[in-house]
């Protein structure tokens, strides 16, 4: 259709030249004494027309002439820059290939082209470092610094790799930390560091970096989970026999992270062991009201001092609702022996057992009976408590 549109006006210009120079008179006079030339208007026109198309190639082909060196320096120039990416491209693609000598060899050659050598520095460092060449993987690291203009973060956070993946956790946060202090806080960044910080045993900044990773939506609550359980337990750990440092790293713990089974345990045993059995007791018994554990409910017979009765008495009211524990059973035993109630303590224990027959329980009982001058059944119980150590060995 273009082509036809095109034939189409070129009649019509025809048509119109034809209609206004077909009849035309006129004539062109030209004195140049003692010349004279006389020529009719319409071969002047069509002179004119055509001196006007070959002046205009003329200064074409002239300006073209006098651009050619430029040109060729450009072409060249254009050449080298898409053989320097080309080269960039195998890099990337040797490297997930696991052909990192090649790699190697294609980024440098990138970098000498002078073509995006932040990344081809940083591409040569990846591959010297999976080929364990550490000068090399200095050298390259050293490279990209000097352009560091164009990829600063992406310079950082290779290093940072490269150092968590040798091993290097000190060196792999103070890349990370100097990319913090230019504002930069991206999930991967917090994800590295928090690997970095539990290498090192860092766990208060385990902690902290796990709560901005779930806050960044870069853990998910599950996954965060266990990564605060871990941080807080080996915070209270480094803080064991130290009661009053316990007590306020205790009450700085948020509700949402403090109700946790396996968190009041270990909470209650290092108060325990500091010798803060009332702060210990109210721990298991907060956590008991949120959700139940036999665990628990065994420690909070080692509490020590408070008003043993009333403790009791919180035991028996948990026991309505888990008769079949056997671990409060044994905890009630417990405490009824601490308080010389030797009946109930007897009765307590033999329910324990009657529920599931534990070495401990056993041994409880026989303690008991030895404490009451009831030595044949008291070597009957320990019997019973060896005879349960040796089954399981004879299992195996």
């Amino acid at each position: 259709m273009r082509t036809l549109f095109w034939l189409l006006a070129l009649f019509a210009l025809a048509v119109g030249v034809s209609l206004a120079f077909g009849d035309n008179n006129g004539y062109v006079l030209i004195a140049l004494p003692p010349w004279r030339a006389e020529l009719s208007l319409n071969f002047f026109v069509v002179i004119l027309a055509l001196g006007f198309v070959l002046s205009y190639f003329l200064l074409r082909f002239l300006f073209h002439t006098l651009r050619l060196p430029q040109a060729v320096r450009a072409y060249r120039a254009r050449k080298r820059r898409e053989k320097a990416l080309s080269a960039l491209q195998d890099a990337m693609l040797q490297l997930y290939e696991g052909r990192y000598g090649h790699a190697l060899k294609s980024a440098a050659r990138t970098y000498a082209a002078g073509e995006a050598q932040a990344l081809s520095a940083l591409l040569a460092a990846r591959a010297a470092h999976f080929l364990r060449d550490e000068q090399r993987e200095r050298e390259w690291l050293e490279r990209a610094a000097e352009h560091d203009a164009e990829a600063p973060a992406a310079r950082q956070m290779t290093e940072a790799e490269l150092h968590l993946e040798a091993r290097r956790f000190e060196a792999a946060l103070a890349s990370l930390n100097a990319m913090q202090e230019k504002g930069r806080r991206q999930i991967a960044a917090l994800r590295l560091a928090l690997r970095a910080h539990r290498e090192l045993g860092h766990w208060e900044d385990v902690l902290r970096v796990t709560r901005q990773l779930e806050k960044a939506h870069g853990l998910t609550p599950e996954g965060a989970a266990p990564l605060k359980l871990r941080a807080h337990q080996e915070a209270l750990r480094a803080r064991a026999g130290d009661a009053p440092a316990l007590a306020a790293y205790w009450q700085a713990v948020p509700a949402r992270e403090r109700y946790v089974p396996q968190l009041a345990a270990t909470a209650a045993r290092v108060l325990i062991a500091a010798g803060d059995g009332p702060l210990a007791q109210r721990v298991i018994e907060s956590q008991l009201e949120e959700a139940w554990d036999s665990e628990l409910a065994e420690l909070y017979a080692d509490c020590q001092g408070g008003d043993m009765v009333a403790r009791i008495a919180r035991a028996e009211k948990w026991l309505v609702k888990q008769p079949q524990d056997a671990r409060l059973l044994l905890a009630l035993g417990r405490l009824c022996r601490t308080q010389q109630l030797w009946g109930k303590a007897q009765s307590y224990f033999e329910a324990s057992l009657a529920v599931k027959q534990s070495q401990d329980a056993y041994a409880e009982l026989a303690s008991l009976f030895t404490q009451l001058d009831r030595h044949e059944e008291a070597n009957q119980a320990y019997r019973s408590a060896a005879a349960l150590c040796i089954r399981p060995s004879l299992s195996a």
